[in-house]
């Protein structure tokens, strides 16, 4: 195994975020935030993206054959699809009604039965406006389920899905809590401190959890991967060369590379040239596959944006 973070793409990415492995195409997709675009890199066909109309944040592949993917974007979820232009064709499946103005969903994925989740997120974070929401789209209807939140971020489930994560990265909270999660339901619950990340190098972003249960967070403004344990104690953390690694994800045709999005912020990158890039470590750990999101029939679109 290699401790060490090897370039995959030098993509400068504004903000690169929400990895997911493909593994009928051995392939990694990931989003640029500000640059509009859906990324995807294989080893075999290289490096394409493609740009939409609005802000990108949030991905998961849709459950049926040919549907693309679902994306939280500035004013709702929509169903996205690539195309041969190299736009990015995107459906209305869910309208958000912000808080506030100049909002945006920012990080999410699916739980292990196929829910999607997403947060949103006022995008001046000097705000610090707490006007974020926590949403769960089942495919009928979009749900607030929590609010008074600034950055939600670090999404991720157990391996058995009984545990839901929650980050919210903003300077003034950097905390990631954990609830008891009813998979029938799909509700939280007992919502409880899991690490105060004030107590740990890097703000918390990004997450991912491996076979063993243990869960992956981007310290973002350190350049650090961490693992925690199940109960919460950091096991190890792992360095990465940009300051700013925003989300991670378990891939490879043995779910034993951990790919690690980042961001490019602007002024001197004289220290970290490749930030905004995408990387791999091999931590010695598997992951778990994404659960991709299962449509209902009755979900219709209710909103609708065209790729540019």
């Amino acid at each position: 195994m290699s401790a060490t973070a090897e370039l995959v793409v030098d993509a400068r990415c504004g903000t690169g975020e929400s990895p997911v492995w493909m593994a009928a195409e051995e392939a990694l997709y990931w989003v640029d935030i500000p640059g509009r675009a859906l990324h995807r890199w294989s080893a075999s066909d290289g490096h394409s993206s493609w740009r939409g109309s609005e802000q990108l944040a949030c991905i998961a592949r849709i459950d049926a054959p040919g549907e693309g993917w679902i994306a939280g974007m500035e004013s709702g979820l929509f169903t996205v699809r690539p195309q041969p232009d190299g736009s990015l064709a995107a459906e209305g499946l869910a309208p958000v009604a912000h808080a506030e103005t100049d909002m945006r969903f920012n990080d999410g994925r699916c739980d292990r039965q196929g829910r999607f989740w997403a947060g949103t997120m006022q995008m001046d974070m000097g705000a610090a406006s707490r006007s974020g929401r926590l949403y769960r789209h089942d495919g009928q209807a979009l749900e607030e389920v929590l609010g008074d939140l600034i950055v939600p971020n670090g999404l991720a489930f157990s391996p058995d899905g009984r545990t839901m994560y929650l980050s919210d990265s903003h300077p003034e909270v950097q905390t990631v809590w954990a609830f008891d999660y009813d998979t029938d339901s799909g509700r939280p619950s007992g919502r409880r401190v899991f690490v105060d990340m004030k107590q740990h190098p890097g703000r918390p972003d990004g997450a991912a959890v491996d076979v063993d249960g243990c869960y992956w967070i981007c310290g973002n403004d350190a350049g650090w991967v961490h693992r925690f344990t199940p109960d919460g104690r950091l096991d190890r953390s792992l360095a990465v060369p940009v300051k700013k690694p925003a989300m991670c994800a378990f891939g490879g045709p043995k779910l034993d590379t951990l790919y690690v999005t980042s961001i490019r912020p602007g002024g001197d990158l004289s220290d970290q040239p490749l930030a905004g890039g995408l990387f791999a470590l091999r931590p010695g750990v598997q992951g778990i596959a994404e659960t991709a999101f299962v449509p209902s029939p009755r979900a219709g679109a209710s909103a609708s944006a065209s790729g540019t």
